[in-house]
């Protein structure tokens, strides 16, 4: 369904437990073939599923904005950002080096190599419906691991786009399949099923632990990127006006529906206002659309669960002191159109201190010296991304130290590449996406003493 028109796109299968399970049965047929392939064949396939997504870039971008609703521009960057996860990973392909080390006998010598998992699962969200794939099988395919990918019911056609081009790119049959229908029972299989090695899922805390107990039976190895509650601290001698740029791209980028999205705006006192003031007027000139239209700045939400969500947190926020001073309310547009906010003097009591909102709201909060924005910085259960803007130098290598987050933007807003780890830490997961240590979770560690050389 498209979100900006309530539009049926299309209708896909409903698969279960059973269509699962024969997926997962041929990723293990075909897993010791394509992890026998040199490193050198399966890079030169994932290189050509790289050409072939770009090519197709335009085709994908729209397809993504008519099921999930992020502008065609944005669109088209996720595609370009999924396609580098390919592109990385073909090259990390080659490089999964092994060691010798000193061995401890005379005649025997210690080798340490690296050997793919096996079969491998992705389960992956809404709001990047192409990169949080790639991300996944981009690894896991250049290692010599199969992978069966279910993706978000809200978002399937992205999914099948991308692995019909890996198809024509030369990915053998079994290799990578979709499975699209009821997330619990095709969840429970990939979760069940011994044949799987390993599990990597991103979405909610709450489904990441429930996929953590499904697992515990068969012991998976797992990927957990779960929610955030991203600080984005400004401190009195930052650039503000570089500060309101990257506050608008962390924010608003989809319509607020990251994990990333800065969820809580710490702000130092002596600049609040002025910071409050400039970011209003950035916020004012955002334009909300249909995301196929020219020059739309943010589409609608994903649903009306969302848009309740989003309602339900200003609410909360207002009720205890914070001010409405632009939106606030479902946008004119109608449907799941939701107008871009900012609320400040918002109270550490407020939902949207907790809770992650998911929505075009930034919520700014005061605080008053360094010590205090770290403690309020890190008061969460969650340890995603945090974000700072301070031109002390000094001050920006304490504060990455000190925030507790997996992830730090330092006078950046947009921090995500294919070429850095990307995970968190306490209840927002843990492994590690992209960068060379993308590949990690996708390998085991063989140690072989090789006695008798003396």
């Amino acid at each position: 369904t498209n979100p900006a028109t309530g539009e049926i796109l299309a209708s896909v299968p409903k698969l279960g437990a059973t269509e699962t399970r024969r997926a997962i049965d041929g990723a293990a047929e075909a897993f010791p073939e394509w992890s026998r392939r040199l490193a050198h064949d399966r890079a030169n396939i994932l290189r050509k599923w790289f050409d072939l997504l770009m090519e197709n870039q335009a085709d994908l971008a729209a397809i993504m904005t008519a099921e999930q609703g992020k502008f065609f521009t944005e669109a088209k960057g996720e595609i370009a950002y999924a396609a580098s996860f390919i592109e990385w990973f073909s090259e990390e392909a080659r490089r999964t080096y092994g060691e010798i080390i000193p061995s401890h006998k005379e005649d025997a010598r210690i080798l340490v190599t690296h050997e793919p998992v096996g079969v491998t699962a992705a389960i992956t969200p809404w709001n990047f419906p192409a990169a949080m794939i790639a991300r996944k099988a981009g690894a896991a395919l250049s290692v010599g691991c199969t992978m069966v990918v279910k993706p978000a019911s809200a978002t399937p056609l992205t999914a099948l786009a991308m692995a019909a081009l890996a198809e024509r790119a030369g990915v053998p049959a079994g290799v990578l399949s979709v499975v699209t229908g009821s997330a619990g029972e095709i969840g429970g299989e990939l979760t069940s099923n011994p044949k799987v090695g390993k599990v990597s899922f991103t979405g909610s805390t709450e489904t990441g632990k429930k996929l953590m107990e499904q697992s515990a039976s068969t012991l998976k190895r797992l990927s957990l990127e779960l929610g955030g509650n991203a600080p984005f601290l400004v401190f009195e001698d930052a650039d503000l006006d570089a500060a309101v740029e990257g506050a608008v791209a962390s924010k608003f980028r989809n319509s607020g529906q990251t994990c990333v999205c800065t969820n809580r705006f710490l702000v130092q006192d002596q600049i609040y206002d002025a910071f409050a003031e400039k970011l209003t007027k950035a916020v004012k000139k955002l334009k909300v659309g249909n995301g196929m239209e020219d020059g739309v700045d943010q589409g609608p939400l994903i649903n009306q669960d969302a848009v309740e969500t989003v309602k339900a947190h200003i609410e909360d926020a207002v009720e205890k002191g914070a001010r409405i001073v632009h939106g606030g309310k479902p946008h004119a547009l109608g449907g799941t159109f939701f107008e871009p906010t900012v609320l400040v003097d918002v109270p550490a009591t407020a939902r949207i201190a907790r809770e992650e909102t998911f929505g075009p709201v930034a919520a700014l909060f005061r605080f008053t010296g360094e010590a205090e924005a770290i403690a309020m910085a890190n008061d969460t259960e969650f340890g995603l991304a945090a974000y700072a803007y301070t031109q002390d130098l000094a001050r920006a290598f304490r504060v990455s130290a000190a925030l507790d987050y997996g992830i730090v933007g330092m006078n950046v807003g947009l921090i995500s590449t294919a070429i850095a780890p990307f995970g968190g830490r306490k209840e927002s997961g843990f492994g590690r996406e992209g960068s060379r240590h993308g590949v990690s979770d996708y390998l085991d560690i063989k140690y072989t003493l090789m006695g008798g050389l003396g």
